[in-house]
């Protein structure tokens, strides 16, 4: 194998490794997209139950199940 071939086989293997490391980084870019939008609806849903909570008035008794009760037409 001559130089020429090795400088080919060489250049070959870093162009590869330039189009893996691309895509690699893509792809951490999406998964942090992805982390950053649930950390944000984790966020919102937080926020509402914390509102919800302060809307039981205190004291109250625990909360009803809807389905151990029958509905007016019974």
């Amino acid at each position: 194998m001559d130089n020429a071939d090795r400088l080919a086989e060489v250049l070959e293997r870093l162009e590869s490794l330039e189009i893996k490391a691309s895509f690699a980084e893509d792809l951490l870019d999406q998964l942090n997209m992805t982390i950053y939008q649930q950390q944000e609806l984790i966020d919102r849903l937080t926020r509402e139950v914390i509102q919800l909570r302060q809307q039981v008035p205190e004291g109250a008794s625990a909360p009803r199940n809807l389905r151990d009760e029958l509905p007016p037409h019974y």
